[in-house]
């Protein structure tokens, strides 16, 4: 699948240790002349950590793609009747967000840009990055990966020795993932452990 002239949402969440790998992919879809639109969640917007300063993300993907990121329930609600994304990325995505989109909850930017998409039958790429991947929200990566057009970024356990219940994505495999998605494939194999640091 090209990506050149489709509309990708990027959904970023408060995995903050994570985001240092979301600005390459970015750039790697505009390279690739995607047009990415970014939604954040209200960590992203509001919280400062060893990481980075909220403003300075935010700033940071609006140079980058070019656009103001979607930042309120209200404006990613409309993703849905508008139907304006061929494929939504939701990275790096924390096991609160597994959770609750399992569980159908909405409470959030990104939440809502997920439930609206998905209404439209058109794929949703998760690229988790969880320290519960294996423990507590083990069930709800089951659920979705039993989803329809609910996609995964393959995954493995980023530090087994220490965090034996930890996994992230591996960020390298986004975009072989968002061409297989649109062509409704799963990208394989989904589990590739462990992940080099």
């Amino acid at each position: 699948m090209i990506l050149k002239n489709k509309t990708i949402g990027v959904a970023v969440t408060g995995s903050f240790c994570t985001l240092s790998r979301l600005y390459p992919v970015l750039e790697s879809l505009i390279q690739k002349e995607a047009l990415v639109h970014t939604i954040c969640s209200h960590s992203v917007q509001t919280i400062d950590c060893r990481f980075g300063n909220h403003n300075d993300v935010l700033s940071k993907l609006k140079a980058i793609t070019g656009n103001d990121p979607i930042l309120t329930i209200s404006e990613a609600e409309s993703i849905g009747p508008k139907k304006w994304l061929d494929a939504l990325l939701i990275f790096p995505c924390t096991g609160n967000t597994i959770a609750k989109l399992a569980a159908g909850i909405t409470d959030s930017p990104v939440l809502m840009a997920a439930k609206a998409h998905l209404r439209n039958e058109r794929p949703l790429i998760i690229s988790i990055s969880t320290n519960d991947a294996l423990s507590m929200n083990l069930k709800n990566i089951g659920i979705l990966m039993n989803t329809k057009h609910i996609y995964f970024v393959p995954f493995g356990q980023d530090d087994p020795s220490t965090k034996t219940r930890s996994m992230i994505a591996h960020s390298n495999l986004i975009i072989p993932t968002i061409k297989a998605a649109l062509d409704g494939i799963q990208y394989q194999p989904i589990l590739i452990s462990p992940i080099k640091q």
